[in-house]
């Protein structure tokens, strides 16, 4: 019963991740339409690409306070909202500044789902099956893109409008979503700590762990107790080990060139002698290998742990970087080597950053700051996505592809050595057991 119920409510709050890849990458497939449909200056066009990311940014930034104050489960009715207004918006925009809203809004929604849906998940799983769990989230954005890479191919047949139907095609899972939050219940650890609900957040854990659910209950209430001894700043000094793991993780995944092949993979695969065609279905290519390899990854973390697949994944990135490097440094791009090596990184990524972020960054701040702590790790994500994608396609024309896969290389150097020195192993441990751990008293 509780194996079925819980996994029912993670694949419910798994859509905000959907939603999340979905809107994140649809725009690859538009962005030229766009740009000849309003005639955009350069400037123009980066400033309608990049939108989004500024409304994620945003998002992450206060994704803490709603998710806080009026719970986890009304937070993902606003996320579910904000997708299914954005999608209809920008479908539908009559003019440029009106599109501008809807993507903002778009991205308001992405920054608040990585901030509030890994939480929730975390926050119902049992401690065996956790990563497992919180990375369907990953698995979802993940598909989310593929989807949306797919979607993107199959309606560019349709003329000059299809752009907007590749924008508003993503109203209909935004509806699912915002229909199922209503089946899913509020976090038992929001309402033990920010409401005092101890009957109700019990018959919640009775359903999620039913032989120890008052052993669970006390542990979650002597936290509450140790919190209220406790300060609630996250920059306090007590959390200084979890604050500097969140960081330099998401800094990390970021300068590793992620969302820069994400989003800019036609033009690299351009740049590396592909025609157009080709560009775009090694791009569908790209969101297969990413799909494969995270289902890999969130099936196995459990098992092996969150810092084992950090391991393999860093010495995986650092090769294959570096041979992409490489073949722009000799210039001899041999057919299809660059797709090969690009796949190559997605398939170490998706193991495991891909794989281990949202997991990691979820557990390991303690129940009274997990909002907050979730809030700077997303931020800090997005932030450097933001940068990096803005930066990339300057970088890669003026320095040139093997100096600019050299810098992520050299970057997934520090990662290995961030993991193999400073990364603790959280698997198997409760949230509670994690932040005794954590926590410099």
């Amino acid at each position: 019963m509780r194996k079925h119920s819980v996994l029912a409510w993670s694949m419910v709050v798994a859509l905000g991740g959907f939603l999340f890849g979905f809107d994140t990458a649809v725009i690859s497939g538009a962005e030229k339409s766009i740009q000849q449909f309003w005639h955009l200056s350069v400037m123009e066009h980066g400033l309608t690409i990049s939108i989004a990311l500024i409304g994620t940014v945003i998002g992450s930034l206060l994704g803490a306070r709603p998710s806080d104050i009026f719970g986890r489960k009304n937070t993902l009715y606003f996320v579910a909202a904000a997708y299914l207004l954005s999608s209809i918006g920008t479908a539908l925009a009559d003019n440029w500044y009106i599109f501008l809203v809807f993507r903002l809004l778009g991205g308001l929604g992405v920054g608040i789902s990585s901030v509030t849906a890994p939480i929730y998940i975390s926050e119902v799983s049992p401690a065996d099956r956790r990563g497992r769990l919180v990375g369907l989230f990953q698995f979802n954005v993940v598909l989310g893109i593929l989807v949306s890479y797919l979607s993107n191919y199959l309606i560019s047949q349709g003329g000059e409008t299809s752009w907007r139907w590749m924008l508003g095609v993503q109203a209909f899972p935004s509806l699912l979503f915002l229909a199922l939050i209503y089946f899913i219940p509020e976090s038992p650890r929001w309402l033990i700590l920010k409401k005092g609900e101890i009957g109700r957040a019990l018959e919640i854990l009775r359903i999620i762990n039913p032989l120890n659910c008052d052993q669970e209950l006390k542990s979650i209430q002597d936290s509450s107790l140790h919190a209220g001894a406790s300060s609630t700043s996250l920059f306090s000094g007590q959390y200084k080990t979890p604050v500097i793991l969140a960081v330099l993780f998401a800094f990390f995944n970021q300068v590793s060139g992620i969302n820069a092949i994400i989003y800019y993979a036609p033009r690299i695969f351009e740049m590396a002698g592909l025609g157009a065609h080709s560009s775009l279905l090694s791009t569908v290519g790209i969101g297969l290998i990413n799909f494969i390899f995270t289902l890999l990854g969130i099936n196995i973390i459990d098992k092996v742990g969150r810092r084992t697949l950090m391991l393999v994944g860093s010495f995986g990135l650092i090769a294959s970087l570096f041979l992409v490097a490489f073949t722009f440094y000799s210039g001899h791009f041999n057919g299809f080597a660059i797709p090969v090596y690009m796949m190559m990184f997605i398939a170490f990524f998706a193991f495991s950053q891909g794989a281990v972020i949202w997991v990691f960054i979820s557990e390991i701040f303690p129940n009274q700051v997990r909002a907050k702590g979730q809030t700077l790790g997303s931020s800090t994500h997005w932030v450097m996505a933001a940068i990096i994608a803005f930066c990339f396609p300057y970088l890669a024309e003026s320095l040139g592809g093997a100096i600019t896969f050299s810098f992520f290389g050299t970057m997934m150097i520090c990662q290995l050595i961030f993991v193999w020195r400073f990364m603790p192993e959280t698997k198997g441990r409760s949230l509670e057991q994690i932040e005794t751990n954590m926590v410099m008293h």
